[in-house]
């Protein structure tokens, strides 16, 4: 089976959505949220409302379908309406007796929300390579596949039937993947980086072979010919959609591959090193030590004392 690109970085990363908040509004309410400090979800499963992002000049008008992630970097504020005060999020869901709050008068807005963890190397690979919001339109063509996924989960939250926990945090991986391919979708809108190169159809072949047998001794020949390339014209476009040489990519994703293994496993270093393509358990070192800053052991020891790197 060919390598995934998108799911062994998600992989990685450790990533895990939570949607396991609801919000029920009506008449004339608004709501605001503080900075996160983290990637953040919200879904409009029924009605509409207004979503101002603080730090810009953004208003956006959220419907029925619609979801949107949050960076974490921006207080924002979702309105029935542009008389109401906003209420504290926080304060109004720890009033709340149950996992969906209510706000206003009437039940014409119905949300879910919740948050993305992410590992250690989550900020890095993901959170900086996110914009401040991303919003998935209801008329997206993964929106019927979203709103059923809403749907489903919204009604785990509230009927309480056994495993409702468990079924609202499947269903929430999928909704975070769906939105993540339809972000991808539109690759020449995204910033050079590794999502803008997962999304590029041209080098898509030579990166799965890069992530299919990372120890490998790839050659910038046999990646340009893996995607019908010339070696030039391979290269060229692949720094332009990575923002790295190709062979610098795979260094990149060989050191991300090492401190993960460093930080939960007790592979020997020598081991490690040839499952990564290194000759030698000095050659692995040297080149950890100037990707990373530290020694592999060093970093191990660090790494188990302190729980993250």
């Amino acid at each position: 089976m060919s390598a995934d690109p998108l799911s062994e970085t998600l992989a990685l990363i450790d990533a895990r959505c939570v949607l396991s908040r609801g919000l029920v509004a009506g008449g004339a309410w608004a709501m605001r949220f503080s900075p996160p400090g983290r990637l953040k979800i919200t879904a409009v499963v029924r009605g509409s409302c207004r979503l101002t992002l603080d730090g810009t000049e953004r208003t956006v008008p959220l419907v029925a379908g619609d979801v949107v992630v949050f960076n974490g970097g921006n207080s924002f504020v979702l309105a029935g309406g542009p008389a109401a005060r906003p209420v504290d999020a926080s304060a109004a869901f720890a009033a709340s007796p149950g996992p969906v709050a209510d706000l206003g008068q009437g039940r014409d807005t119905v949300f879910v929300g919740g948050h993305i963890d992410l590992g250690p190397a989550g900020d890095e690979l993901l959170v900086q390579a996110l914009p401040p919001l991303i919003h998935v339109r209801a008329t997206a063509d993964e929106a019927p596949v979203l709103r059923w996924l809403l749907d489903r989960i919204l009604q785990e939250m509230t009927t309480g039937r056994a495993g409702s926990g468990f079924a609202s945090d499947q269903l929430s991986q999928l909704v975070f993947v769906q939105v993540l391919r339809t972000y991808l979708a539109d690759s020449q809108a995204l910033p050079a980086g590794w999502l803008r190169a997962l999304a590029d159809e041209r080098i898509a072949p030579a990166l799965r072979l890069m992530h299919s047998d990372p120890g490998h001794p790839w050659q910038l020949g046999e990646l340009a010919r893996s995607a019908a390339m010339s070696r030039t014209a391979f290269a060229t476009r692949f720094k332009a959609v990575a923002g790295v040489p190709p062979l610098t990519y795979l260094t990149d994703w060989r050191m991300r591959l090492a401190r993960r293994a460093l930080r939960e496993e007790d592979t020997p270093l020598s081991a490690l090193a040839r499952s990564l393509g290194y000759t030698s358990e000095s050659a692995f070192s040297t080149a950890f030590k100037r990707a990373v800053g530290v020694a592999p052991k060093r970093y191990r020891d660090t790494a188990r004392g302190s729980g993250r790197q």
